[in-house]
């Protein structure tokens, strides 16, 4: 029997995205996120407007796209509640958010020099994705104002140990990314991770917290 309880939030699950870009001053920032879908070369991804990542992808016009295993679960939580946007918007102070300007150092993860584009990748990620915006997409609702950005992946990096010898593939048995489900973090089928992103948007989970 099915029912109609009303979702609040559509999350169902999507693979995590650090997006790396730069900021005015010429500094990284490192934003997770999970509202990305793909298709042959290019990828759409989904954005709030009040975000320093936004920003930076709207005049910058390029960006890295970090896919994590699941093992990076705990760097990617460090970050969840961070922005690099030093006025932080009054939501987002709501519901915990901080800024740092450090969003590297505090996930402890690594820039990496990109090739073509001048964003830096993260070292620790077993996929990484130089992008350009194509793109963006005003997309407006009752409750979101968010920027809809399609990118080209201009050149796509991966870890050795995931290619399928003698060919451009990856092997799906060894890569395991890591997955936000209704704001929770899974990896191979698993809850993997408290998440501080639950917390902030007070979801209703009955999965183990821990206090910080």
């Amino acid at each position: 029997m099915h029912v109609v309880p009303g979702i609040k939030v559509l999350y169902f699950g999507t693979p995590v995205v650090l997006i790396s870009s730069r900021n005015p001053n010429g500094t990284a920032n490192l934003a997770p996120m999970s509202s990305a879908w793909w298709l042959g070369q290019f990828a759409m991804l989904g954005l709030g407007n009040s975000g320093q990542t936004t920003a930076n992808l709207l005049r910058e016009r390029e960006c890295v796209l970090n896919l994590p295993s699941s093992a990076m679960v705990d760097a990617v939580d460090r970050i969840a509640l961070t922005t690099g946007r030093a006025d932080v918007p009054e939501g987002k102070v709501r519901q915990g958010y901080r800024y740092e300007p450090d969003k590297f150092g505090v996930a402890g993860l690594t820039q990496q020099a990109s090739e073509l584009v001048r964003a830096p990748r993260v070292a620790e990620c077993p996929i990484q994705l130089e992008c350009r915006i194509v793109a963006a997409h005003p997309f407006a609702g009752a409750s979101v104002q968010a920027t809809a950005f399609q990118v080209e992946v201009l050149r796509a990096h991966v870890e050795e140990e995931l290619v399928i010898p003698g060919t451009s593939y990856v092997d799906p048995l060894r890569w395991d990314p890591l997955i936000m489900k209704f704001c929770e973090f899974f990896g191979g089928g698993s809850n993997v991770h408290p998440s501080r992103l639950a917390e902030g948007w007070d979801m209703p989970h009955q999965l183990q917290r821990t206090s910080r």
